[in-house]
């Protein structure tokens, strides 16, 4: 009799997490995690930071060192794409042919950038920042005196354009909505970013509305409806990403923004599970459905996987966090701030390079933006996680210490 095989589609945050967690929770048989990249998983934040920067390098974006995987008996099969999933069967098949069968199956397939693709879209120097080869290409038109357009202005355009600042570039951002960050948070941090970045010397344009790239052989200038024109060495994409659901699409899951997977991380099928970005789940703390694009969101969800798929029933149930560093800047996010009826700033978001905005829903604390304040985020953290009630007259008192407020 066969050892069972599980594998894993998608050498990710998730994937690394779940093959890993498949042995500390006691499954005994073949573990083979497939990717598309030539790279064991890796940390992708510092993607666009220390490691566009260079003062990190692949090796040290490891998630963890190949020895590890091999000790616990994980096995990678990398720079390969799985084309199709046979239920049915019970069989994986390779864009070159090769086919593998599975007794269980993880899909940890994340997400790819969201493209843009207007005239002069392809012409070299015209880049996204997803992955090694993404920042490898960049790296060949930096330079001093060069200079960057970054299109988009969520947390990737932001983080981006102040390690190019860093590095000497002339960065301009373009944002299509009114302020930047206009998806994912208050105009409150809108404004303390678009400060802090103009402070560093970074252009910040809002409402643009680009029409195309131009250049000879290399990207010249962006070109924008109104006529404006903006030159550019440079010009990196960020807006937005898009789940990688198509396999699981063909093979018959349910797929609604992601993949739809239940609170133990399983699919409408008993022997596939999936986690991190390419899956949409039900919170429970905001009684909502909800597809994460995070770290955290990706390891825990990889961690319930693999508890189910070796027959232990634990429930997913953690509070989304996030973070973005930015310059002298770090900005951590507890919760999820969508929906708020009412914020409460602690600090002063207008001058310095500290402060909290606190979001509540009847009363009850739901997020917490915290920037540069550490004790902040953890106590909302711990507000929110447990449904503590606080006085807001005393949490808007930068005067009061935060730890009283748990008192």
């Amino acid at each position: 009799m066969t050892e069972p095989c599980c594998i894993v589609i998608g050498a990710s945050h998730a994937g690394a997490q779940l093959a890993v967690s498949l042995r500390q929770q006691g499954w005994e048989g073949r573990i083979l995690v497939i990717g598309d990249e030539p790279f064991l998983p890796y940390n992708r934040p510092p993607l666009s930071k220390t490691f566009l920067s260079g003062e990190k390098h692949v090796d040290d974006l490891l998630i963890r060192p190949e020895a590890q995987y091999e000790k616990v008996g994980i096995e990678f099969l990398l720079g390969q794409r799985v084309v199709e999933i046979d239920r049915h069967n019970k069989t994986l098949t390779l864009s070159h042919g090769e086919i593998f069968n599975y007794d269980k199956l993880a899909l940890t397939t994340g997400s790819r950038v969201r493209t843009l693709d207007i005239p002069g879209s392809d012409l070299r120097g015209v880049l996204y920042l997803r992955d090694i080869n993404d920042v490898e290409q960049i790296r060949h038109f930096i330079g001093p005196d060069k200079k960057a357009v970054i299109v988009g202005g969520g947390y990737i355009g932001l983080e981006t354009a102040a390690m190019l600042c860093k590095l000497g570039l002339a960065v301009t951002i373009l944002e299509a909505g009114e302020r930047i960050l206009n998806r994912v948070t208050v105009p409150e941090l809108s404004a303390f970013y678009t400060r802090v970045h103009n402070e560093e010397g970074v252009q910040i344009e809002t409402d643009v509305d680009i029409s195309g790239f131009g250049g000879q052989d290399r990207v010249q200038e962006v070109q924008c409806k109104d006529g404006h024109v903006y030159p550019a060495d440079l010009v990196i994409i960020g807006i937005g990403v898009v789940p990688n659901t198509e396999l699981a699409e063909a093979a018959g899951l349910v797929v609604e923004n992601g993949i739809r997977v239940d609170a133990h991380c399983l699919t409408i099928d008993p022997d596939i599970v999936a986690a991190g970005d390419c899956t949409n789940h039900h919170n429970p703390f905001y009684q909502c459905d909800l597809r994460l694009e995070s770290v955290q969101n990706a390891m825990d969800q990889a961690k319930v996987a693999a508890a189910t798929l070796c027959n232990k029933a634990i429930q997913y149930n953690a509070l989304p966090w996030f973070w973005s560093d930015q310059y002298d800047i770090k900005l951590q996010i507890a919760g999820i701030s969508s929906g708020h009826e009412e914020l409460v700033l602690r600090g002063e978001p207008e001058s310095g390079r500290k402060f909290s905005v606190f979001y509540f829903r009847q009363d009850k604390m739901i997020a917490v933006d915290a920037i540069n304040s550490p004790q902040e985020f953890m106590i909302g953290k711990q507000i929110i996680s447990k449904g503590l009630k606080v006085d807001k007259i005393m949490l808007a008192d930068s005067s009061v210490s935060i730890r009283d407020l748990l008192q």
